[in-house]
């Protein structure tokens, strides 16, 4: 049985990461979305409310699991049997970051390998700062987020 996780912040998770998913579940027996626990980074949701949003989200695959982690990636596949890493490469942009972890990676754990999915095209521009902002501003994300994602967004911005 081949798994892998599909790591990352999904702050929050947009149809461009469930499209990710998508493509990762065609290929592989078992996906694991897993929360990434940054103290680099200041969130808009905590772990646990973005792992709520994305097993909502994610309700309709049967082979995905959602986890949370601290620490390397790389270990994190390692601890659950991951046979690779999942990374989504939305634009050119992204390529040279990914390659430089892809290769970190591989030299950490040379028996796990970094799997690059490309979203759908309508996707390409999509990320979840670009969601914050225009949650912030009170635009409509319903094109970009599953509807409890569009709700807690309202919520946090309803509040500030």
């Amino acid at each position: 049985m081949k798994k892998v996780i599909y790591p990352g912040m999904f702050d929050p998770v947009t149809f461009g990461h469930i499209d990710i998913v998508r493509r990762a579940t065609d290929l592989f027996d078992e996906v694991i979305v897993t929360v990434a626990k940054n103290p680099a980074k200041t969130c808009l949701f905590s772990v646990e409310e973005r792992v709520e949003m994305l097993r909502d989200g994610l309700k309709e695959f049967k082979n995905v699991t959602v986890d949370s982690f601290d620490g390397l990636v790389v270990e994190h596949a390692r601890n659950v049997g991951a046979v690779g890493i999942i990374r989504g490469l939305r634009a050119v942009s992204d390529f040279e970051y990914e390659f430089q972890m892809a290769l970190m990676n591989r030299k950490l754990a040379d028996n796990i390998s970094t799997i690059l999915l490309m979203p759908h095209a309508r996707y390409t521009y999509l990320n979840s700062t670009i969601v914050r902002n225009l949650a912030m501003f009170n635009g409509d994300v319903s094109g970009f987020v599953p509807e409890l994602v569009k709700q807690k967004l309202l919520d946090k911005f309803s509040k500030k």
